[in-house]
């Protein structure tokens, strides 16, 4: 028999009308009759409730080969009645998705906040807010999710005074579009930016650089140096030092090798 025949059929023998059998499952009698006449099937959730009014299984109620119930009407089955709960258990879990707030908290806020779920990145439960904050969009000191906003930020897109992300934004980025203070990526924006193609307000070294002092194959600036038949760390790290003496150490080392390996 068809999932259709078998509900007409369970539903006799019930002494059950349509109408009696909608309000038990909290439907209309109309869905009942086109469930019948196989115009259209239950949802997992009603699919459940037929098996338990019913006292048969899911498997009897879909599987067309079935022709028996696996459990006779009016007895129990524990056994399978637990398995059917761990799957319903287990399909709830994977439709909400997974979330955690860990109990030491500081200044109230969770040191430890997940939120991994199905409903996209802005839903209620989709934003984990912790001192590290790990979800679909992520909001903490350390931040890490598709959306991220923290101190330390990692993620599709992320804002944080440290990003790391396909797009970053924060005092330090890196990601393949970047814009902060010191910037690095394929395309970078800042005070300071190194890239493929660099846009700088003080010093910008990539492919194609552009700012006040520009290093690159093509750069455009107050004061340039060409990439030309090659560059050294140390010439980049002389030029550098030459027009701006007061540049913070590790950046110096940074831009000095990334000026010298400029393809």
């Amino acid at each position: 028999m068809q999932l259709s025949e078998k509900i007409a059929d369970l539903r006799r023998k019930a002494g059950l009308s349509q109408e009696q059998l909608a309000d038990r499952l909290g439907v209309t009698r109309q869905s009942v009759s086109k469930w019948e006449s196989g115009a259209a099937a239950p949802e997992l959730g009603k699919l459940i409730a037929l098996s338990e009014l019913f006292r048969v299984s899911v498997d009897y109620l879909v599987k067309d080969y079935l022709e028996e119930p696996e459990t006779p009407s009016g007895t129990e089955a524990p056994e399978d009645a637990s398995r059917l709960e761990a799957k319903v258990d287990a399909l709830t879990r994977y439709v909400r998705g997974y979330a955690y707030d860990s109990k030491t908290r500081i200044c109230g806020i969770p040191l430890v906040s997940i939120r991994l779920t199905r409903h996209g990145l802005l839903g209620r439960d989709s934003v984990a807010k912790g001192i590290i904050a790990i979800g679909n969009s992520a909001i903490g000191v350390v931040a890490l999710g598709c959306v991220s906003l923290g101190i330390i930020s990692i993620g599709a897109l992320s804002v944080g005074l440290l990003s790391l992300a396909a797009m970053a934004v924060g005092v330090g980025a890196l990601g393949a579009l970047s814009v902060g203070i010191a910037a690095f990526g394929s395309a970078a924006v800042g005070v300071y930016a190194g890239g493929v193609a660099a846009v700088a307000d003080q010093i910008a070294v990539g492919v194609a650089a552009l700012g006040d002092i520009a290093i690159g194959k093509e750069a455009v600036g107050q004061q340039i140096l060409l990439w030309g038949d090659g560059l050294t760390a140390g010439e980049v790290r002389t030029f550098l030092l030459e027009h701006h003496p007061d540049l913070w150490e590790p950046l110096v080392r940074l831009f000095s090798l990334l000026g010298s390996h400029i393809q």
